[in-house]
């Protein structure tokens, strides 16, 4: 077993953070495998050196240990680049010159309400799609979006072992047509025009390149589950086991984000909290 705790380094790790990392390290030194720490600093414009070290400090103070070098998402910039250029060759990807004003237009205007939302944010009306032409072997141009094309993505269902529970306690062999696909998630971005990539290519690239066999991550990107497979499809890549889990909440329900300090892991240890208050605070005692 190989699992991996992939944080951004745009914040402070907070209790959400301290559960899935302790989780996955704790799951993998059960069954004598190894934990990975990958730093996912793809969005250089909130990225910062502080940050990431004080993940390193804070995993470290939580009695977590990882393989080294530590893989950086904007080491690998090259090849995300390198199988963006080999998918669009292959006609699976179109240009995007879309703003987020003219999705929700475009979204909103069939049906006179709320758009479809999907794991990728509102489902692309396909706008541009709809005006794509052949690519020959002309390369894609760096000031749009770049897409998948779901519908030519995805012609069989795609499938993926939960050995946790999505957020309808979905668990077991988990299957997606492709109608589904195509209308409750629809073309989502491979690469944004700013950044040369996206979560969704690099993700899976990397849990690929680093032998990832069981992904554990927060119930929320359940659905995004779908996505990943069907990139792993595409580039002849293994899909590991997914084991998602519940998310740690606030009084009122509401999940935590980095911007809830007073939840930061620094600020309980400042606060004269040892590793194993953590641990209990998440329910992993």
């Amino acid at each position: 077993m190989r699992t991996r705790f992939a944080p951004s380094p745009t914040g402070p790790l907070h209790l959400g953070h301290a559960y899935s990392a302790i989780l996955a390290h704790d799951m993998a030194l059960r069954d004598g495998g190894d934990f990975i720490l990958r730093i996912e600093d793809i969005d250089q414009s909130r990225a910062r050196p502080e940050w990431e070290e004080m993940i390193y400090d804070d995993l470290r103070w939580l009695g977590l240990s990882w393989e080294n070098p530590v893989l950086r998402q904007s080491d690998r910039l090259p090849i995300y680049r390198d199988t963006l250029t080999s998918l669009w060759q292959s006609d699976a990807l179109f240009a995007c010159t879309c703003n987020r004003r003219d999705i929700l237009a475009a979204a909103s205007a069939p049906n006179e309400g709320e758009p479809a939302t999907g794991p990728d944010g509102i489902v692309y009306p396909g706008t541009c799609r709809a005006h794509r032409s052949d690519h020959g072997l002309r390369p894609f141009p760096d000031n749009a979006a770049i897409r998948l094309d779901m519908a030519r993505a995805t012609t069989h269902p795609v499938t993926f072992q939960e050995s946790g529970y999505g957020p309808n306690r979905e668990t077991g062999l988990i299957t997606a047509m492709p109608h589904e696909l195509v209308t409750d998630i629809g073309d989502v971005v491979l690469a944004r025009r700013d950044m040369g990539t996206s979560y969704h290519q690099s993700v899976v690239l990397d849990d690929a390149e680093q032998g990832i066999t069981h992904v554990i991550r927060g119930e929320d990107l359940f659905e995004a589950t779908k996505i990943h497979v069907v990139l792993q499809r595409l580039l002849g890549l293994p899909t590991p086991v997914y084991h998602h889990h519940r998310l740690i909440r606030d009084a009122a329900g509401k999940r935590l984000a980095k911007r809830d300090d007073a939840r930061a892991i620094r600020t309980y240890r400042d606060d004269g909290a040892s590793p194993e208050d953590i641990r209990r605070m998440v329910g992993l005692a």
